[in-house]
């Protein structure tokens, strides 16, 4: 007992220091970019768990290995077609930038709440291949080691373990970024609920037999693309009510928001990436929705000023985002690699941390298996990087952490309470601090 006691003082002693380190942080920012996976982006990251570890083949849907992975399919030619950049491929990863640079677009892959349950494949990891529309292309991965991403991961610290908070998509996990929540959908049209195959497996329509929306529906509230199905206004508590309970300032900003609103949106300006708009608390109209959602030029102009809210969220336009199909790696990167030079030119540089990291895999594989906690998720393995004087320097964090590790960190900082389960048991981002 008295060995149990001291072990609790330790760890008691340790955790107070952690939360004495996070008190010099002013200002918590984090960057959501857009579906890679770590193995896609870092896995040949010095001293991280990468793709040197794999060992599992693809296999087809009847459980046999593949001789070459299926084609390449490129996903935006309509109709879709092999893309012949691609040449037969091994079963196993292959680099992308061999055969299309980083600064060229690929096609999208197929990223959904129920596919990506399938291509997990209880943990083997061995279906993403069978079960993706992009063929072989879910087992490239890039030469990222002149990025901007992975010099910041190299200078400061890159969490190898992080997974997304749900399986799926941007829309369910930009949603559970905010709440550690599901959105629901109260009796609705049958023809958006999702119901079995021939062969037994789920199909991806956005509602789940009992209600939870957990692939894109639009929202009710401005802005949203016009004519197709919108979800009915959420009311769950996000941790923007929890931060402004607390009178601690907050917003979360966007690339092409003004023009969004203004209803000429960006070509590329992604309407569910903007998760608050789905609660009603941030209705058209509202005096929360006018001062907590705002546009990337404020973010600047803020950052510049050293009037940069407490937590800030920052979402780039799609063309910055390096989601596949309608944007690049390069462009980007180096969109990023500017915000954040801006960001420690600034005064706010000195009691600032950011967390850059990453909706979902966007149908790329990886080869660790998430964590089993709920039946939301989590979901697959993506990049996280965080950047901080505060942080560890050259360091590659091996704990385990989601999505609604980044609310914990923002909930422990500023003293407020769990929006859910998921959150209250997440592991914290103490760890990340020097």
């Amino acid at each position: 007992m008295r060995l149990l006691f001291i072990v609790f003082c330790l760890l008691f002693a340790v955790t107070a220091h952690a939360e004495e380190k996070l008190n010099k942080i002013n200002h918590i920012i984090v960057i959501s970019l857009e579906n890679h996976s770590f193995d896609n982006l870092f896995g040949n990251f010095p001293g991280a768990d990468g793709i040197a570890n794999a060992t599992e083949l693809q296999k087809d849907l009847d459980g046999k290995p593949y001789t070459t992975l299926p084609p390449v399919i490129d996903t935006y030619q309509s109709p879709r077609i092999v893309d012949k950049r691609f040449p037969s491929l091994p079963n196993k990863p292959f680099l992308i930038d061999a055969y299309v640079p980083a600064n060229e677009k690929t096609g999208d892959l197929v990223h959904s709440f129920y596919r990506q349950q399938q291509q997990i494949n209880d943990g083997k990891m061995d279906r993403f291949a069978a079960l993706s529309d992009a063929g072989g292309l879910v087992m490239g991965y890039y030469d990222s080691s002149k990025t901007a991403l992975w010099k910041y991961a190299k200078e400061y610290t890159l969490a190898d373990q992080f997974f997304h908070g749900t399986f799926g998509g941007s829309f369910i996990n930009h949603i559970f970024m905010i709440c550690a929540c599901v959105p629901y959908y109260e009796n609705p049209p049958e023809e958006i609920v999702a119901r079995k195959d021939a062969n037994g497996r789920m199909i991806d329509f956005p509602v789940t037999p009992d209600g939870y929306v957990v692939n894109t529906l639009q929202p009710t509230y401005a802005p949203f693309k016009p004519n197709k199905k919108q979800l009915p206004p959420q009311t769950m508590a996000t941790i923007g009510d929890r931060l402004s309970e607390k009178n601690i300032s907050w917003a979360w900003y966007s690339g092409g928001w003004n023009d969004a609103l203004a209803g000429k949106p960006d070509h590329s300006f992604q309407f569910h990436h903007q998760p608050f708009v789905y609660f009603k608390q941030f209705a058209d109209g509202t005096e929360a929705k006018k001062r907590h959602l705002k546009d990337e030029s404020d973010f600047m102009k803020e950052i510049k000023n050293g009037t940069l809210p407490a937590v800030s969220f920052y979402k780039p336009l799609g063309e910055f985002n390096m989601h596949p199909g309608y944007t690049d790696i390069t462009s980007g990167d180096a969109h990023i690699e500017k915000i954040i030079e801006t960001i420690k030119a600034s005064k706010i540089w000195k009691d600032s941390l950011i967390i850059i990291t990453f909706d979902e895999n966007g149908g790329y594989w990886d080869h660790v298996a998430p964590p089993k906690t709920d039946r939301w998720g989590p979901g697959m393995r993506i990049p996280t990087i965080i950047i901080s004087p505060h942080a560890k320097k050259g360091f590659v964090d091996h704990t385990v952490y989601d999505t609604s590790s980044i609310l914990k960190l923002i909930q422990t900082r500023y003293g407020l309470e769990p929006l859910g389960t998921r959150d209250a048991a997440a592991n914290n981002m103490l760890n990340v601090l020097e």
